[in-house]
């Protein structure tokens, strides 16, 4: 099995790669946060792909694959503070699930998130801890940003639908369970 950076990748039945006509396409459950402050703004960090600079970039909210054993929440908590340095937030449900298929740094990927939101009534500055390689290669910065502002901006967010979905969560309507807010094709 490899090691390093792409370890996570290929980890027991966490991660299935196969090839054929199509690059490889990574199957993985993943978990994602909706990271909201004190005063309602929520944070977004700037990402590039650093294989493919015709690709524009684009604004996400933390989060990746699970890691073998682990689930969701506790994929979500570790993502909070390896890709942005946020310990101290307060956990609240899974809001959202998406399936949604992409290509990132040379790899097909095919994953299936859970989407949680949580709170840091502080806010406090984007200070990541351990990114992997191609992490810290596409992250270029991050910031909160206000409903106003992320609703008038132009700019690419991940998920697609954030915009659609986020003026309810903001405005504390949560669902009683999970919408799925998969792209619409």
């Amino acid at each position: 099995m490899p090691t390093g950076v792409f370890g996570r990748l290929w980890s027991g039945d966490m991660g299935r790669l196969w090839s054929g006509d199509m690059a490889w396409t990574l199957q993985r459950p993943a978990a994602r946060v909706v990271l909201l402050d004190s005063q309602s703004r929520v944070f977004l960090m700037r990402a590039s792909d650093p294989v493919n600079p015709q690709k524009l970039p684009w604004w996400e909210i933390p989060g990746g694959g699970l890691d073998p054993g682990e689930d969701f929440v506790d994929c979500a908590r570790r993502e909070l503070w390896e890709e942005a340095g946020f310990l101290d937030v307060e956990m609240g449900p899974c809001i959202w699930t998406q399936q949604v298929s992409f290509e990132f740094a040379g790899l097909w990927f095919d994953s299936s998130e859970q989407i949680f939101v949580a709170w840091a009534k502080d806010g406090g500055q984007w200070a990541p801890q351990r990114l992997e390689m191609l992490e810290a290669a596409a992250f270029i910065e991050a910031r909160w940003w206000s409903l106003e502002e992320l609703l008038a901006s132009k700019e690419k967010v991940l998920p697609e639908r954030l915009r659609e979905f986020l003026p309810d969560v903001v405005a504390g309507k949560l669902p009683d369970a999970p919408i799925d807010i998969s792209p619409v094709v």
